[in-house]
């Protein structure tokens, strides 16, 4: 693998080592990047370090299409060492993954050593136990984010929100140079200091400093406070360099044959009319309770518009066994058959936002979605779940990429929202125009951040030319 130019005075290709961690929500960002770096334009070489089996369906189905699909990216073999998930009963089994990936940190070495790695980019999870493996090979290390640039600022700054509170219950989170962050919108889990996550997201935070740099999947006319105060040093003095570098661009991993389901669904959007259909989906992480499933039910029958819903019933999509008229209600499915569409399947989320049909997105805020949605200037229908998602809806609503009814309740409160409510408010989005105005301007500040010359553009040009720098050095 060439790591220097040659006597026609070519520019060296770097060798940039993917190091992803557990969740499609981190998964797919890292795959956009592997393939955004291998293209001409940037010509690095690039390798995905990959564990097996992978915790669900979803997340080895997408590996085998980047691998299939992309022979320029190649793939590293990353063993972990064995792992007692019985230390945690009852965690997130991806929280679990995270835990065991971290400990098998030691084993990058030899990984990285024989890999001829001229740099490598870690996911946030892993940073801590990362860092130092590569330092210790004297190898460039960097992070990327994979939320908010909002959530970014909140991970370097609570380590030093803690240490002020001296033990105290965690309130609202003032961060310098960016904005207050409520008590309600701070992730669940970090409420409360023995959390597996809470462990894990605060060891994260402290070892952010010595990071070659940070790469997150937003653009600076996005988050311009968040972006601007972590380069400035505003929420960390002596902070390394952020690139921002999104939204990155979705990779279309073609088929020849297209899943049944996917058939299905895409056939159905491409016979409704222009802005006509809310599209509806809670992302890949965590469950709904049946209940509130069932209010969702009611509130997309009463709108009176068509829909897109991909259920989701169980954590793991392995363990999705129940049928649909269980968990939606009796009469349902026949009710709403021909103006509204229902799966379980994994749906192509990025060909779905592309139609011209989706009017809508009622969103969890999960930041693939929320990139996604801005790309395509599609106004969003905020509704939280867990984690980092009430930061994120933030970001939306600052934006005005969409709304966020901030009334209606998440993962741990209590309440259900009627399906009254839900109706309403689908209803009053679809017909406000300002609404969707608004976020075809995001899209258009996106479609210029990642334009030859643009923001982003110029951010992941920076980061490719650090690497080969290092690698002429070496």
């Amino acid at each position: 693998m060439p790591t220097s130019g040659d006597a026609s005075g070519a520019l060296p290709h770097p060798h940039v080592v993917l190091l992803p961690s557990a969740g499609m929500g981190h998964l797919v960002p890292f795959s956009r990047l592997a393939v955004s770096l291998s293209s001409p334009g940037h010509g690095c070489g690039v390798s995905v370090a990959t564990v097996l089996p992978t915790v669900s369906s979803a997340e080895s189905a997408h590996l085998d299409a980047l691998f299939g699909a992309c022979p320029a990216v190649r793939r590293l073999d990353f063993h972990l060492a064995p792992f007692d998930a019985s230390e945690f009963p009852g965690a997130d089994p991806f929280f679990l993954r995270f835990e065991a990936m971290r400990r098998s940190a030691p084993l990058l070495g030899p990984l990285l050593a024989g890999a001829g790695a001229s740099a490598l980019v870690t996911d946030i999870a892993l940073a801590s136990v990362v860092i130092p493996v590569a330092r210790d090979l004297r190898l460039p290390c960097y992070v990327l984010f994979t939320a908010s640039a909002a959530m970014l600022s909140l991970c370097v700054h609570f380590p030093a929100y803690l240490d002020a509170n001296a033990g105290g219950p965690v309130g609202d989170v003032g961060i310098p140079g960016v904005y207050r962050v409520p008590k309600a919108s701070i992730p669940q889990a970090l409420h409360h200091p023995e959390h597996l996550f809470t462990q894990q997201f605060v060891a994260n935070g402290r070892e952010l400093a010595k990071a070659d740099g940070l790469l997150v999947n937003s653009f600076d006319a996005f988050e311009p406070e968040a972006i601007a105060a972590l380069r400035n040093g505003s929420v960390a003095a002596g902070f390394p360099p952020v690139f921002s570098v999104g939204p990155l661009a979705p990779v279309s991993f073609s088929a020849s044959e297209p899943p049944e389901n996917q058939a299905d669904y895409m056939r159905w959007l491409e016979a409704q009319p222009a802005r006509s259909v809310v599209y509806v989906s809670f992302g890949s992480r965590k469950a709904i309770s049946k209940d509130q499933l069932r209010e969702l039910a009611v509130g997309l029958e009463a709108s009176g518009h068509r829909f897109l819903w991909v259920v989701k019933s169980t954590v793991v999509d392995r363990d999705d066994e129940a049928e649909l008229s269980e968990l939606l209600g009796e009469g349902f499915l026949e009710r709403v058959q021909g103006r509204g569409m229902v799966t379980k399947g994994w749906v192509e989320q990025e060909e779905v936002l592309k139609q011209e049909s989706i009017g809508l997105f009622i969103s969890h805020c999960g930041w693939n979605s929320v990139t996604e949605a801005a790309a395509n200037g599609l106004p969003v229908l905020a509704w939280p779940r867990f984690g980092d998602q009430r930061v994120n809806a933030g970001v939306v609503a600052r934006s005005g990429l969409g709304v966020w009814e901030e009334r209606w309740s998440w993962e741990g409160e209590e309440g259900t929202v009627s399906g009254h409510n839900i109706a309403e408010k689908v209803k009053t989005v679809m017909a406000d125009k300002t609404v969707r105005n608004k976020a075809v301007s995001v899209q258009d500040a996106a479609a210029e951040a990642v334009a030859d010359g643009g923001t982003s553009y110029r951010s992941l040009a920076q980061f490719v030319q650090r690497c080969r720098d290092l690698s002429v050095s070496k």
